[in-house]
């Protein structure tokens, strides 16, 4: 996993920007001298690699700098100028850089950095464990200029620059070569660029001699026979000098080999890219000629055997993904007791006791919630449904947020519904299972089902005649919020916004504590008669919470844990003024997918699910498409209130009763806008919704480790190509439109916006006015 941190001067008033600026810079070691406060702009993208070697970029207008990693010492760093022009001074030395010059030194050489103009600047720092084995040799006292002529430094200058351009968005496998190429091209490229006055007279000669031996052992590591008659050879020395040359440095070549040797196996262990490899195989490629004495060399040289190493960066793996991503560990399958917890039949062989008949009469039914008719995280098709109906049935449908536990008084007590659901004491749940993951916990220790899936969903709601192929128009006639059931809050209704791990703002958040979650709880009016509005209460930052059965979630990671008054502090002075129109909506409408196993609800696809688009209100009808016999409905996440993004990770999460309708359209007769849909289609009044994700149907696309590899690959860029090429196909099919006319069309009358940046399969929708059409 990469560490990113980020920052922009343009986040803050213009007064207070070099303020900030300045404390941003100074948390990595710089100083900002002098700045032009009235024109200062400032940007900065800082990733840190698996080796601990940090690269910061710098876009910023002119100033002056002081860089000073004295506190690191044995650490290295090293700059490059990606655009504009530097005077670097160190104790009354200077040098100019031009585009692509670098500048290396210690980290007790401190040196300023004055920028005249507009610039852009990359700094790298080296820790010392990072360099140490391969830098044999001391570094000059003085900054050494590095130019990017010719040879080994033009590579590296290219390769820094390369990696400055997609810095923001580098990932571990594209960081791994750069990380094991950068301290072989720096200390070469420090050898070509060194001045004879650098050299040091003989001492200097030999210096030099010798980092060009560990270039040729670096080349030849993986051949098995490389001795040092070969090496000594190759360059023009005896045998006996060479060896002279390492007891200079207190090593041998036998020893600084092996060291060299296990070095690169480490790393290849660590690394994904090599996942795949056995032990076996990566000690013989680095030239080890058996297993038992490859291991006791590890164990010497790094305190554990390869086998314990390997594994212990699992452990950290998962951690990693428990702490800053949503979903399932790629390596947690779960495993086929997850199936066993349900009361599983095939949908086609289900009823329920008043199972409509084949009368032709339109029905109204009502379906609560209880214990029984929800299903808490997950999505499967196998499903035992809690009602059936017919196509133009009329259904009451009872919902609830799985964020009512954030304030259990206002949202969960006194209304026996809810608490039927919400029931957990230490000795169990009212709901066990909560999310798509194993119920022994064994992936992360969550709890049954690991949190993997969060929302609440009522159902399924089977209608028997739907087969793979057809659709299911479900229209949403009314949505009204719930009301508390404790007597001091009569009449009022609450929901919950929460500001989460998984949010996008998490990683770019200017105050501290930089990592914080925050919930903020609403009061929701929606009575008849008045405007509906939401306005906030009163917030609070999450603290670890210890669940009734005795885990303590340091994070917002599992569904349902309730949140003890006495451990909060809560923050009444907030939002005041601001009301908020509320847009009631469905968050998740699901059709069963057709997989075979149990399917996270967080991610959304083409069976629809966690689609967080607020035009599913009172009004719309949504299409889905039909994956499995019966198609087997469920409804949730109800929403009181969310704009386009779901910024934070929450809309205002509030328990709701609907009303919808469900028509039954066969794969033979629909009309002309729900030809070919294979994908979730909205439609009010006045306007079609195309939704689009990153992933089109990621179970399909992304293979076994689709529920882990989804929340790796939320693009904007693919979802906005995903929604652009679905309204393309609408626009063909239904309005038969060429294509040229489609794509005019949507460059001047269709609006795209972003629907969600939360669910991991993000989305962007495409918004087509029916008023364009004038026949």
């Amino acid at each position: 996993m990469v560490a990113t941190l980020r920052f922009t001067t343009n986040a803050y008033p213009k007064e207070d920007r070099l303020k900030a600026w300045r404390f941003a810079l100074q948390r990595l070691s710089i100083t900002v001298q002098a700045a032009a406060e009235d024109s200062l702009y400032g940007d900065l993208v800082q990733i840190r690699s698996s080796q601990g070697i940090s690269f910061t970029r710098l876009t910023a207008t002119a100033q002056e700098y002081v860089v000073d990693f004295s506190d690191a010492p044995g650490s290295m760093w090293l700059a490059i100028l990606l655009d504009g022009s530097v005077d670097v001074l160190h104790e009354g030395d200077e040098c100019k850089l031009e585009d692509a010059d670098m500048v290396c030194a210690r980290s007790d050489a401190v040196v300023r950095y004055k920028l005249p103009g507009e610039h852009r600047l990359l700094i790298v720092h080296i820790p010392k464990a990072a360099i140490d084995q391969r830098l044999k040799t001391p570094m000059p006292e003085k900054p050494r200029h590095i130019a990017a002529e010719s040879g080994t430094s033009r590579v590296l200058s290219g390769m820094l620059r390369s990696l400055a351009e997609i810095l923001a968005d580098a990932t571990a496998d594209q960081l791994g070569p750069v990380e094991l190429a950068l301290p072989e091209f720096l200390v070469a490229s420090l050898l070509d660029n060194a001045p004879p006055r650098a050299m040091g007279g003989a001492a200097g000669v030999r210096a030099a001699l010798l980092e060009r031996i560990f270039q040729t052992i670096e080349m030849r590591l993986s051949d098995p026979n490389l001795n040092y008659q070969q090496v000594a050879s190759e360059h023009g020395i005896s045998p006996r000098y060479l060896q002279k040359l390492f007891e200079s440095i207190d090593d041998s070549f036998g020893h600084y080999v092996k060291v060299r040797r296990l070095e690169r196996c480490r790393l290849d262990l660590r690394s994904p890219l090599h996942a795949q490899k056995s032990i076996s195989d990566i000690l013989f490629q680095w030239g080890f000629n058996d297993s038992a004495s490859f291991s006791r060399a590890f164990r010497e040289q790094y305190g554990m055997s390869p086998r314990e190493y390997r594994k212990m960066l699992d452990i950290d793996d998962e951690q990693d993904e428990q702490v800053m991503r949503r979903g399932r560990p790629a390596n947690s399958k779960g495993g086929k007791d997850e199936d066993d917890n349900l009361a599983l039949d095939t949908p086609s062989e289900n009823s329920v006791e008043g199972d409509p008949r084949d009368d032709g009469q339109v029905r109204h039914h009502y379906l609560p919630v209880s214990p029984e008719t929800i299903h808490w995280g997950f999505f499967n098709r196998s499903l035992k449904p809690v009602l059936t109906v017919r196509s133009g049935d009329f259904i009451t449908v009872e919902t609830l947020t799985h964020h009512a536990n954030d304030d259990p008084e206002r949202m969960v007590e006194g209304d026996k519904g809810v608490e039927s659901v919400y029931r957990w004491t230490k000795d169990g749940r009212a709901v066990e299972r909560r999310g798509a993951g194993p119920m022994d916990a064994s992936a992360l220790g969550r709890g049954p089902g690991e949190g993997f899936g969060v929302h609440i969903c009522t159902g399924p709601i089977a209608i028997p005649e739907a087969e793979p192929g057809d659709v299911i128009e479900i229209r949403v006639l009314d949505l009204k919020p719930r009301l508390s059931g404790n007597s001091r809050f009569q009449g009022k209704a609450f929901g919950s916004n929460a500001a989460t791990y998984w949010g996008f703002h998490y990683e770019d958040l200017l105050t501290e504590p930089r990592q914080r979650e925050v919930i903020t709880i609403y009061e929701v009016n929606g009575d008849p008669g008045r405007i509906p509005t939401a306005h906030a209460v009163y917030n609070f930052r999450w603290t670890p919470q210890t669940d009734p059965s005795g885990h303590v979630h340091a994070r917002y990671d599992y569904p349902g844990v309730p949140v003890d008054p006495s451990t909060i502090e809560r923050n009444y002075d907030i939002l005041s003024n601001v009301e908020i129109p509320i847009r009631p909506h469905f968050g998740v409408l699901a059709l069963a997918p057709a997989y075979s196993g149990m399917v996270d609800s967080v991610p959304p696809g083409p069976f629809g699910g966690n689609m967080d688009n607020w035009r599913t209100g009172p009004g719309s009808s949504i299409y889905l498409p039909v994956q499995v016999q019966g198609g087997l409905l469920s409804l949730g996440d109800p929403h009181a209130s969310q704009g386009d993004s779901e910024l934070c990770g929450t809309a205002i999460e509030c328990s709701m009763t609907g009303l919808i309708q469900v028509i039954h359209h066969p794969a033979g007769g629909m009309r002309d806008h729900l030809r070919d849909l294979d994908y979730p289609l909205i439609e009010t009044s006045d306007e079609w919704v195309i939704m689009g994700f990153s992933q089109t149907d990621y179970l399909k696309e992304l293979g076994e480790d689709a529920q882990s590899e989804i929340y790796k690959r939320a693009s904007i860029d693919s979802a906005m190509r995903d929604a652009f090429r679905k309204t393309r196909r609408f626009l063909m099919t239904t309005k038969d439109l060429s294509e040229d006319e489609a794509i005019s069309l949507m460059s001047v009358g269709v609006d795209f916006g972003i629907s969600q940046v939360a669910n991991g399969n993000w989305g962007v929708h495409a918004v087509i006015r029916k008023g364009l059409f004038t026949a």
